[in-house]
C-alpha cells in the first residue's frame, strides 16, 4: 500500500504519459467520431507516441483501452462503431496507461459541441467536487474526510453521488487497496500516510443516485435516465499533502489553490 519514493517518482511518470493522453484528446475534435474511433487513437498514441502500454486492455476480460460514457452513462461505457458524439452529449473518457510497471489511472468529461447550460452546470460541479476531495488529502486526514468533502459539495449544488463505485488504490496493480468513497464522514475511516496512492473519481448524477448494469455486463447507467458526469485523478500522500500524479497542464491553478480546512459535520 505505501509506495516508496522512487516508486513514486515512476508512478509520477506514468501520470504525466497519462495527462499527455488528454492533453493530445483536448485537441482533438470529437463531434462526429465514433467511441471506437477514439478507442483507436487513444491506443496508437499511448503505444506509439509514449511507448507504453494501455492498461486497460485486457483487464478483467475487457476488450479496450477505455471507457467511453455518455450522457446517462455513468461508467464502464464500452467503445462502438455505431456510437457517434453529437452536438450537446457529455463523454467522460477514462483511461490507464502502464510505464514501467506502474499505472496511473485518470478520466474527464468532455463537453461536446453546444452543451445545454444544465448539463455544463452538472459537468463543472463534478470537476469542483473532485478537487475538494483532492484537497482534503493529507497525512493523519481520513478517508472519510475525502468522502465527506466530495459529497458536500455535490449536495450543495442538488446533485447525488453514485455509491456503487469508489476510487482505489493504485501502483503495480490496477486495483489496490485501499477504497476511496466519494460519501463519509469526516473523522472516520482509514488514516492517511504519507506514501499512500489512489484514485479519487466521483460520478455525480442529475437525478437520483440510482443506477443499473446493462446486458453487456459493462454499461452502468442512471436508473432514471439523468445525465452523469465523472472525473478522475491519481493522488499520492506526501509530507506537505497531496500530489496529483496525473496532473494536467492547464489544471496547475486548480492544484496551486490551498487545502480547505478539516471538514466538520
Amino acid at each position: 500500500m505505501i509506495k516508496q519514493p522512487h516508486e513514486l517518482e515512476l508512478m509520477a511518470r506514468a501520470g504525466r504519459l497519462l495527462a499527455s493522453v488528454f492533453e493530445m484528446l483536448d485537441r482533438t475534435p470529437l463531434q462526429g467520431r465514433s467511441t471506437l474511433e477514439i478507442d483507436a487513437m487513444v491506443e496508437r498514441f499511448i503505444v506509439e507516441d509514449l511507448q507504453a502500454r494501455p492498461a486497460s486492455k485486457g483487464q478483467y476480460g475487457y476488450g479496450f483501452v477505455l471507457n467511453c460514457s455518455i450522457n446517462e452513462v455513468v461508467c464502464h461505457g464500452v467503445p462502438c462503431a455505431s456510437q457517434v458524439l453529437h452536438d450537446g452529449d457529455i463523454v467522460n473518457l477514462d483511461i490507464t496507461l502502464e510505464k514501467d510497471g506502474f499505472i496511473a489511472d485518470s478520466s474527464k468529461t468532455y463537453l461536446v459541441g453546444n452543451v445545454a447550460p444544465a448539463a455544463r452546470k452538472l459537468v463543472q460541479t463534478c470537476y469542483e467536487a473532485l478537487w475538494h476531495g483532492i484537497r482534503a488529502v493529507r497525512p493523519g486526514a481520513r478517508l472519510g474526510d475525502v468522502g465527506f468533502a466530495i459529497e458536500r459539495h455535490a449536495r450543495r449544488h442538488g446533485y447525488s453521488v453514485v455509491r456503487e463505485y469508489c476510487g482505489h488504490g493504485i501502483g503495480r496493480e490496477m486495483h489496490e487497496e485501499p477504497q476511496v468513497l466519494h460519501f463519509g464522514k469526516p473523522g472516520t475511516g482509514l488514516v492517511l500516510r504519507e506514501g499512500m496512492v489512489f484514485t479519487i473519481e466521483p460520478m455525480l448524477n442529475r437525478g437520483r443516485r440510482n443506477v443499473e448494469t446493462l446486458d453487456d455486463g459493462w454499461t452502468v447507467v442512471t436508473k432514471d435516465g439523468s445525465l452523469s458526469a465523472q472525473f478522475e485523478h491519481t493522488v499520492a500522500v506526501t509530507a506537505e499533502g497531496v500530489r496529483v500524479l496525473t496532473l494536467r497542464a492547464d489544471e496547475k491553478d486548480m492544484a496551486a489553490r490551498k487545502a480547505a480546512p478539516k471538514a466538520a459535520a
